[in-house]
């Protein structure tokens, strides 16, 4: 109830109760604590060392007040983050989603999680990203093309119908053909896919560039226009990266889908009472997301993993 349909503890303890059922709150979040910690946590750690057989990972992070860090009550809570990782399934392999929850939004937690991979993270534009990208010459980073495109949809929308010949409109129409142009190649082996990218994108992509680099000393750099245009300047490289993979996408939709599930909880439950629970909370969501990505029944996945990691870990054998 909490993890698949985002019902929070206490809304379904009252509703246990208004059907004859005292079922505290406290006694249900120990129950999910114990279960995370003694069993889940086990087939997560596995999961970890499964996703990093792809060679191409998506990863994305949203804030979540947490009240309690560590046994210390901290006032009106403190912003903290869920990190969401995801790799890009092959034919030799299935969805992984984990989910890393993590008391700030400093490189440390991304380089920490990532130590053992190597490959290419497609990433939203944080820079923390691009610093460990840096830092290791076996690890690539691929940028956004949605993200890029998104501060000009915003400011054509703030728009309404009043005009249809801006510089945001143009933006909009470039990046659009272009991902239009990609999703026709979708189809294609790597190999393919990577020439026809080449072929027909590349020059398409320059183009961009040109055009924004040029549009950019036109206009107030301050102005709404003007941060939207830099964001393309200053994520060229990482943008450029599916010109070079031809397994690499041009967005980083499979991470923002990934990490959905947990927003829309999150927009119920408001905050996590404490840094143990949001830690239990991430591997639980793991799990979840997990098999609901490899189209498994949740409740019978769970409920198997619950009976047969407990009977391996009671046998003394």
């Amino acid at each position: 109830g909490k993890y698949n349909n985002a019902l929070p503890l206490e809304r379904q303890s009252r509703a246990y109760k208004s059907n004859g059922i005292n079922l505290a709150t406290n006694t249900m979040a120990n129950w999910v604590i114990k279960s995370a910690e003694n069993y889940l946590s086990l087939l997560y750690d596995r999961l970890h060392e499964l996703i990093y057989e792809n060679t191409i990972i998506h990863a994305d992070e949203s804030p979540v007040k947490v009240m309690r860090i560590d046994n210390n009550k901290i006032k009106n809570g403190k912003k903290t983050y869920m990190w969401v990782y995801r790799n890009r399934p092959s034919l030799s392999s299935k969805p992984v989603v984990l989910y890393d929850w993590q008391p700030s939004r400093r490189a440390d937690h991304p380089r920490e999680f990532l130590k053992d991979f190597s490959g290419t993270v497609i990433t939203d534009g944080y820079q923390v990203y691009h610093k460990l990208g840096k830092e290791r010459k076996d690890l690539t980073i691929g940028g956004c093309w949605i993200h890029a495109r998104r501060p000009f949809a915003d400011f054509i929308k703030s728009l309404g119908d009043s005009t249809t010949d801006t510089i945001a409109h143009e933006a909009y129409a470039m990046i659009t053909e272009m991902l239009h142009i990609d999703n026709g190649f979708d189809d294609l082996p790597a190999e393919d896919r990577l020439k026809q990218r080449q072929l027909i994108l590349t020059e398409k992509v320059d183009a961009y560039f040109t055009w924004v680099k040029k549009k950019y000393d036109q206009v107030t750099h301050n102005s709404t226009i003007g941060k939207a245009l830099a964001y393309s300047i200053h994520q060229e490289t990482y943008l450029r990266t599916f010109l070079s993979n031809g397994d690499v996408p041009m967005d980083n939709n499979y991470a923002e889908q990934a990490i959905r599930p947990f927003t829309i909880g999150r927009k119920n439950f408001v905050c996590i009472e404490s840094s143990a629970v949001a830690k239990v909370s991430a591997i639980i969501y793991s799990l979840f997301d997990t098999s609901k990505a490899n189209y498994l029944n949740a409740y019978e996945y769970f409920k198997l993993l619950l009976i047969k990691i407990s009977q391996h870990i009671d046998n003394t054998d």
